[in-house]
């Protein structure tokens, strides 16, 4: 693959953008989009982008990248005919952020470490004009709950509210999956719950500290299960066995059978 010029990339974009135009002329489908018709849908394309980040596969984050960057100037297509906003706004809206918010680049500030950015960056957004008003209030209420407890745990971590030294998480950990067997011998359901979200939480927290991102992680063990679940299916299959026929022991030595190959 060539590397292309700046003037190739702004040519490009212009292109794609004609053709956006184009399209919402001239196509009944694009024509009768809204931002509300295209929100479920820019929900499915970010997470099909993630999958092909997972798979790291080059070939399909461009496409992906594609798809979401489509949805993106779509948006703006349509700010653009409310007479609100169009791409231009978009764009120096964000530079203007990025401008704002990397004052150890563009201005006099000094930040040495990633971790220094990341603390200036929640400093200024809390100044801002219009912007969060709580150090927690920047975190998405329709977040999953696993990446929501992460970033708030960032974000707390950046105001300087975190462990002094990471090793003292395991106390936690340890405190928390204590309580939760306690409600589980009790059968109050409602308390369980509510310990179990501890559990969760201390666990995501030591990731954190780890420098492990925990959502990764999870989908690394989610794909783990799959390839092994599907080896053992397949076996069953050859030995003319439905799972639901099968022992706990037979498929627990297909199991390892799919571990032993490094599935």
């Amino acid at each position: 693959m060539s590397i292309h010029t700046r003037e190739e990339k702004c040519a490009a974009f212009g292109r794609f953008l004609d053709i956006l135009d184009e399209l919402r002329v001239k196509c009944p489908w694009d024509r009768k989009q809204t931002n509300e018709s295209l929100r479920s849908n820019t929900i499915e394309e970010t997470y099909e982008l993630c999958e092909a980040i997972i798979q790291n596969d080059n070939a399909a984050i461009k496409k992906e990248l594609g798809d979401v960057l489509l949805h993106v100037a779509f948006y703006a297509k349509i700010g653009e005919e409310k007479g609100l906003f169009d791409m231009a706004d978009v764009c120096n809206a964000l530079c203007e952020k990025l401008i704002y918010r990397h004052p150890h680049v563009f201005g006099t500030a000094a930040a040495e470490t990633a971790g220094q950015v990341e603390q200036n960056w929640e400093a200024l957004k809390l100044k801002e004009k219009g912007g969060n008003k709580t150090v927690l209030a920047g975190v998405p209420a329709s977040l999953p709950a696993l990446i929501k407890a992460y970033r708030i745990q960032e974000k707390a971590r950046n105001a300087g509210f975190d462990w002094e030294e990471r090793e003292q998480v395991w106390n936690k950990v340890k405190e928390e999956i204590a309580e939760f067997q306690n409600e589980i011998g009790g059968m109050d359901a409602d308390k369980a719950e509510m310990e179990c979200g501890d559990l969760f939480f201390s666990l995501i927290n030591a990731a954190r500290l780890y420098k492990i991102n925990p959502e990764n992680a999870l989908e690394r063990t989610n794909q783990k299960f799959i390839r092994r679940f599907n080896y053992v299916e397949e076996q069953a299959g050859k030995q003319g066995k439905p799972l639901n026929e099968m022992t706990l022991g037979e498929m627990d030595a297909l199991w390892n059978e799919a571990k032993a190959q490094g599935l």
